[in-house]
């Protein structure tokens, strides 16, 4: 072979190279899109994230190194979720993280292929999100934070840890789709013998007058049960000091209420879910369709009780509910 002719091969074989070395790496880096109904500084999103984050890189998946995930925060604002919903569909995902009903809706409007895993969802069959809990069918699966079992265990509790009580009002938001909540409640409250009253509610003006007209008159035997939904989570702490202010014993449905002053919670524990839901997206990453996910319901439950605002509001706790208590603030 003429020098000419080696030297051209070599050429052009050299230049294959990156071709086939590029084509024998078929890992590219990923992208998990997150969505979230709470907002950013959120000390209880910042926990809930920071979870995800450790059990996903356990299973080796790392932002910034073999995965990117973009966060979009909702604040429980339906514009701003339209729009951050939109955003990362955008961005073609392979998975994306949503918490909770206000922020899933729009995603499910926004696309029918991107596989979505939810979280702190009530209800998704009766919001008609998933076909039934055991095969979800089409893109979206998750994790459900509630079961109506815990509606009978809100009046319980009410009636245990202030027993004068015998009215009660139960905040509704109105935005909140698919949500049997009040009826589970007024299923059991005649039984033990409170009277239920519903304020539907759009605002936190709205809630602050209810929550004051209901009050008055009040010979410390009247009270609030809390239901869960994203913009009762999110005004969290305004509903915690209206129930302060006005002296109602209020039992609610998830323990970080408790640890920002409210007197009684009894619901699931809402950091493990995150947890569990990395393992779903990493199924999905490597190719499994989340139709054939099961959604999964609550494993763990807190009973937390905050003694300081019961002796504000003069209360004396039962020596049997706080052996029962998960968690006792004081």
């Amino acid at each position: 072979m003429r020098r000419r002719e080696f030297i051209t091969l070599f050429t052009v074989s050299a230049a294959a190279w990156p071709l086939r070395a590029s084509a024998q790496n078929p890992e590219r880096m990923r992208r998990i899109g997150v969505l979230s109904n709470l907002a950013a500084d959120d000390p209880e999103a910042q926990a809930r994230n920071a979870a995800f984050l450790q059990a996903l890189a356990q299973l080796g998946w790392t932002d910034g190194r073999s995965v990117r995930i973009d966060f979009r925060w909702g604040a429980a604002d339906a514009e701003r979720n339209r729009r951050h919903a939109s955003e990362l569909v955008a961005l073609a995902p392979d998975v994306i993280l949503v918490t909770g009903s206000p922020a899933l809706e729009p995603l499910q409007r926004a696309t029918r292929n991107i596989p979505i895993v939810f979280l702190q969802v009530t209800d998704p069959v009766g919001a008609g999100l998933v076909a039934s809990l055991a095969h979800p069918g089409g893109n979206i699966t998750g994790f459900t934070n509630y079961d109506y079992g815990m509606t009978a265990k809100w009046v319980e509790l009410l009636k245990e840890i202030a027993p004068r009580v015998t009215r009660a009002l139960v905040p509704r938001d109105i935005n909140a789709t698919g949500i049997g909540q009040f009826a589970a409640i007024a299923a059991v409250g005649p039984l033990l013998g409170l009277e239920l009253r519903p304020a539907d509610v759009r605002d936190i003006g709205e809630l602050e007058r209810a929550i004051a007209e209901f009050a008055q008159g009040s010979k410390g035997d009247r009270g609030l049960i809390v239901p869960g939904s994203g913009w009762i989570i999110v005004h969290r702490q305004q509903i915690v000091a209206l129930a302060a202010r006005h002296r109602l014993p209020a039992v609610y449905p998830l323990r970080f209420f408790v640890a920002d002053g409210g007197l009684i919670a009894y619901g699931a524990d809402t950091i493990d879910p995150y947890r569990r839901a990395a393992g779903y997206v990493d199924r999905i990453l490597k190719g499994e369709n989340p139709a054939d996910l099961p959604v999964q319901a609550p494993t763990k439950y807190e009973l937390v009780i905050n003694l300081k605002t019961a002796k504000a509001l003069g209360l004396e706790i039962p020596t049997s509910l706080l052996a029962r208590a998960d968690e006792v603030i004081d």
